[in-house]
């Protein structure tokens, strides 16, 4: 058993991220984070970031053969998003950007309703809303306000509740997210903005993206927590999140938690990493494999078996074929299903839309139907 760096809050000279696993898989014991996760839901978390992997890789692999236009890859990021909303509270509201393919799994989401949305056969995903789960958000950091705003909610309904919006390190460049984090600070919202910093805002590197020492410094001028976080390390994301959620449910604010990570893959399918970072910098991230290191973990816990390694496996190979059959050759939905995902009831304005739309496709139609008769 190794000893962990102690950690320090946001604006001490040295920010050592949280950890509570080493490289080898060995213990870390830290002065101030210990595990929240019992030792019998150890191996779930394992089997969610295998299935996380293995589902990235099947919509890769459904973008490159047509089946999606595009694609965002969590590649190399499970830890950080699986030991993010394993902490959190099923009534908690996720508001995710577009590379939280683990936070849906964890949540319970099948991977098919967010592959609807991927390949636009559903204008905002399926299964998310009915699981306090935001739709995804392709616009950089805007739903950092959309979180803020539920998190208000929450506090004037005292309802216990705590919203997380999940960014990149782009996304702290982004003034929606300044303004978010200001926001929560002065009404001391139930609020955790989580950082996965994975290095790159597609082509830029983190060190060209700000002048402080780390993301989590940033904290120190809204006046609220800052907390950086090994995000490799599942046990560790876990531990910071959950204590970052606790301090929020008893009214002690919003925190910035910064998820030290790397993204193995291309920012999106249409992205050539190669061309702006070096395979020895990918490489050296490949030796931090959070799910590697995570199953030498449950070896020396004595909670690995081949049992676990078969039966993980087998259930990511049933959920990349459940998303296979789902998305392949899908139809396209009726467009003025859009009109129906807008308010809960319809306003004139929306009606009046949707009738015109309703005349313009039909005879959109009938132009087809003179063109090419039958």
């Amino acid at each position: 058993m190794q000893t962990a760096p102690e950690h320090t809050e946001a604006g001490d000279s040295l920010l050592e991220p949280v950890q509570l696993i080493a490289l080898d898989g060995s213990t870390l014991v830290h002065p101030s984070y210990r595990s929240t996760v019992p030792p019998e839901a150890m191996v779930g978390l394992y089997e969610l970031m295998v299935q996380t992997r293995e589902l990235d890789e099947e919509f890769v692999n459904l973008q490159r053969q047509g089946q999606l236009a595009l694609y965002a890859s969590c590649r190399g990021q499970e830890a950080a998003q699986v030991g993010c909303a394993s902490a959190l509270a099923a009534t908690d509201w996720l508001f995710p950007q577009y590379r939280e393919l683990g936070v849906f799994l964890a949540r319970g989401v099948d991977p098919a309703g967010v592959g609807a949305e991927w390949r636009s056969t559903s204008h905002g995903g399926r299964g998310l809303i009915e699981r306090n789960v935001a739709p995804m958000c392709i616009s950089v950091g805007t739903h950092a306000l959309h979180a803020v705003g539920a998190a208000m909610a929450a506090q004037r309904l005292d309802d216990g509740s705590v919203t997380v919006a999940f960014v990149g390190d782009g996304a702290t460049s982004e003034g929606d997210v300044h303004e978010a984090l200001n926001f929560a600070s002065v009404f001391g919202l139930p609020f955790l903005l989580y950082v996965q910093n994975n290095q790159w805002a597609i082509s830029t590197p983190v060190g060209d993206q700000l002048h402080a020492p780390s993301i989590a410094h940033r904290a120190i001028g809204y006046g609220i927590r800052g907390v950086r976080v090994d995000g490799n390390d599942v046990l560790a994301c876990a531990a910071v999140v959950a204590d970052a959620a606790r301090r929020a449910r008893a009214g002690e604010g919003p925190t910035l938690i910064e998820a030290v990570t790397y993204r193995l893959g291309a920012h999106t399918t249409s992205d050539d990493p190669n061309r702006y970072r070096q395979a020895g910098e990918v490489a050296l991230w490949e030796q931090r494999d959070p799910i590697v290191r995570f199953q030498r973990y449950l070896q020396r816990s004595g909670l690995w078996s081949d049992e676990v390694g078969r039966r993980t496996t087998e259930s990511a190979a049933r959920l990349r074929t459940r998303l296979r059959e789902a998305i392949v050759d899908a139809p396209d939905p009726d467009p003025l299903e859009v009109f129906d995902r807008v308010f809960a009831r319809g306003t004139p304005d929306l009606e009046s839309q949707a009738a015109q739309m309703a005349r313009e496709l039909q005879a959109a139609q009938i132009g087809r139907e003179e063109r090419c008769p039958s």
